[in-house]
């Protein structure tokens, strides 16, 4: 490899949000912050046997989508949170339709157009729970590639206004709040409260600026419950709620997208009433919900029982919920004419997609928020099921991930 500055061209966008260029000797190179049709300099290259990656040292002609970020943080501090805010939103829509076709044909092993990527409601403002990092006095994310250092956030643009409002209190007053290292997370729930929840190491001392921080958030004229949430403990109230119920369980963070994903999955099946469901990763049962409202039977499996018992509360009565990992207890299972499974970025356990394969229910509606594990798992069930549709949707702008629908039926 020369010495001398190394000029490239970016062809296109990996799945993690860095951009795509060719390398004099033939070797794929990863850039960070780069845009399709950049024309660049690198500085720190760093080469591997088959790849490389380098920063950006100038952009020598931009690309047709590149844009001005709208956050000073994403260029000042190199901010980790956000991958693609240098593109034009229909520009990082196509990149992401482009990372799930890739991975359906060249994971999945099926021959697929790359999915049209449904616009979000909004590009900014729309995460109704955001998560800081406290670490040395400083309150905000991590820069991009350093897991270890934490820089001050003044405003985060992804935040719902209403959390916009709160982090500024409550950024203003983190000598209430452990030393850290913590973990800050400000959330809004389906009813518009707010929550603020500090996650703490378990060997870490009780929280006792909660009083504190209750009584500035009151004086602030901001309606908070504050919780306080040991890794690997319980998470209880320390002011604002006499209702233990946490505000820990997993909800989506952009609400009005993911009601989106779910009513298109269940539209997707077409005619479920008298079918039985299983209703796999269930959360807190918004979709056991619809399949019920549908005339299904369902039986949900969540491994979290804090949002098995909020399901129960929300109901409606009648599913069969079962508060365990979902491999544990599909043995148990009365045989489902369709399943709706909704897995972690991990994807399915190899013995859930087993089961699924062994039980052949007449459709398969699998969303997924990782394009790779989604076409692995699509593989795994190749014996029982072909592809009938892929659906794609912007739940997460400004970001590298996106969610997708893929509908299976029965050969």
């Amino acid at each position: 490899m020369s010495a001398g500055p190394i000029e490239v061209t970016v062809r296109g966008m990996a799945a993690g949000g860095d951009g795509v260029a060719t390398l004099p000797d033939g070797r794929t190179v990863f850039v960070p912050r780069a845009a399709p049709g950049d024309r660049l300099r690198l500085r720190d290259l760093r080469l591997f046997k088959r790849y490389a990656r380098a920063e950006i040292e100038s952009v020598l002609q931009p690309g047709p989508d590149r844009v001005v970020p709208p956050c000073p943080h994403y260029i000042a501090d190199r901010c980790g949170s956000c991958q693609l805010m240098h593109l034009g939103a229909a520009a990082q829509r196509a990149a992401k339709g482009r990372i799930i076709g890739d991975a359906l044909r060249r994971i999945g092993r099926l021959q697929v157009d790359d999915p049209t990527v449904m616009p979000a409601p909004a590009e900014l403002g729309y995460r109704a729970k955001v998560t800081f990092a406290l670490k040395d006095d400083h309150l905000g994310y991590h820069r991009l590639g350093e897991a270890e250092t934490v820089f001050d956030v003044h405003h985060c643009l992804l935040a719902e206004p209403d959390l916009q409002a709160l982090f500024r209190v409550v950024s203003g007053a983190r000598h209430a709040v452990p030393s850290g290292p913590a973990r800050i997370v400000l959330r809004r729930d389906r009813d518009r409260q707010l929550h603020v929840i500090v996650r703490t190491p378990t060997e870490a001392a009780a929280w006792g600026g909660a009083a504190e921080l209750a009584q500035i958030l009151t004086s602030a004229g901001m309606d908070a419950i504050l919780w306080w949430h040991p890794d690997g403990g319980q998470p209880r109230a320390m002011a604002g709620s006499e209702d233990p119920w946490p505000a820990t369980v997993f909800e989506q963070v952009n609400p009005a997208v993911g009601a989106q994903v779910r009513l298109a999955a269940i539209a997707a099946l077409g005619e479920v009433n008298g079918l039985h469901a299983w209703d796999l990763y269930a959360g807190i049962g918004e979709t056991t919900r619809a399949l019920v409202e549908g005339g299904a039977t369902v039986e949900s499996v969540e491994s979290d029982a804090v949002a098995v018992m909020l399901a129960e509360r929300l109901g409606p009565v009648g599913p069969r919920r079962h508060a365990a990992r979902v491999e544990e207890v599909l043995g148990r299972l009365r045989r489902p004419a369709v399943v709706v499974t909704n897995p972690p970025r991990t994807g399915m356990a190899p013995e859930v997609v087993a089961a699924i394969a062994a039980t052949r229910p007449e459709q398969v509606a699998y969303i997924s928020c990782d394009p790779a594990t989604l076409a692995r798992d699509v593989v795994g069930l190749a014996g029982s099921h072909r592809f009938k549709s892929v659906q794609a949707f912007d739940q997460f702008p400004q970001t590298s991930h996106v969610e997708s629908l893929v509908i299976l039926e029965r050969r």
